[in-house]
């Protein structure tokens, strides 16, 4: 069984020479984990930005257009110059041979 320490605010209390012990409520920001008291906004005076729906459900599972416009032809593989393995270099070898 493991056991996990409770997460802490990290923000530094210059005047007291100290980090913030609060434990309650705390959530991940750039700057690392915060309590409400401390978060970017706050310090700054701001109110807090209302959470926002997240990532789209398609967000990792769209195609990029990089991978859509490449050409694998026949005749960049038979020439060597671009990377495939033994048996696809063959068949490309041969594909692009002419026919006598």
């Amino acid at each position: 069984m493991t056991s996990r320490t409770p997460a802490v605010c990290g923000h530094w209390i210059g005047g007291e020479q100290r980090h913030c012990h609060t434990a309650d409520q705390v959530r991940r920001y750039l700057p690392g984990l915060r309590c409400p008291t401390h978060t970017p906004n706050a310090l700054k005076g701001l109110p807090e930005i209302p959470p926002g729906p997240g990532m789209p459900a398609a967000a990792w599972s769209t195609p990029s257009p990089l991978n859509d416009s490449r050409v694998h032809d026949a005749r960049a593989v038979a020439s060597g110059k671009r990377r495939s393995s033994n048996h696809t270099y063959r068949a490309a070898q041969a594909a692009v041979r002419p026919t006598t």
